[in-house]
């Protein structure tokens, strides 16, 4: 619900299609889910370099990078995700407006949210990735410290230990990080890419 009165959307002259010609491909959204240590911020990043490097515009926002800027006011609490999320989705249209690819790698546990973002988009705007791997090899691997930090009691609400992570039911794709490697992964999001004629 808007909180703004008195305010009036304005069009541009330039149109989401105009970039999209302008640009060679579609814009999408290509939203990465998972827990902590499963690979998203990994994929993510690879995904995006083979993009530019085959001329694609595209741009990644991360989970931690967002939380130092646009988001720095939110914690961990399920009200504070929501918003997070919210606000990613909000970012997340506004590239796709632009006419670019934008990929998001965040835990974001909760389905209702996601499908939130889904519903704010076009269909076809909309591409969930699923990062499956284990809660035991996550925290294996805990390339932060985190799963260690939950398990002590240091940080409260985390995804996966102390607070719940759901799964996507009808993810568009899904990568297992425990059984893929990181080219194979950037593989199967590039061959759906194409297969739907996104690029």
């Amino acid at each position: 619900m808007s909180q703004s009165s008195n305010i009036t959307w304005h069009d541009s002259e330039v149109t989401k299609a105009d970039r999209q010609q302008q640009n060679g491909h579609k814009s999408v959204v290509i939203w990465f889910t998972g827990l902590s240590g499963s690979g998203k911020s990994t994929v993510s990043v690879a995904l995006e370099q083979a993009l530019f490097e085959q001329g694609k515009h595209a741009y990644r926002l991360d989970g931690d990078n967002v939380r130092h800027g646009l988001n720095k006011n939110l914690g961990f609490s399920p009200e504070d995700r929501k918003e997070n999320i919210r606000r990613i989705g909000e970012v997340s249209k506004l590239l796709v407006d632009a006419g670019t690819i934008a990929i998001t790698a965040f835990i974001s546990p909760y389905r209702a949210d996601r499908d939130d973002v889904r519903a704010i988009l076009e269909d076809g705007e909309f591409i969930e990735v699923y990062t499956e791997c284990s809660v035991e090899e996550c925290e294996k691997r805990d390339p932060k410290g985190l799963y260690q930090k939950a398990r002590s009691g240091e940080i409260k609400e985390f995804t996966g230990i102390s607070a719940p992570y759901e799964a996507p039911k009808q993810p568009e794709i899904t990568i297992n990080t425990e059984q893929q490697s990181v080219e194979e992964s950037v593989e199967v999001i590039l061959n759906y890419l194409k297969e739907k004629q996104y690029i």
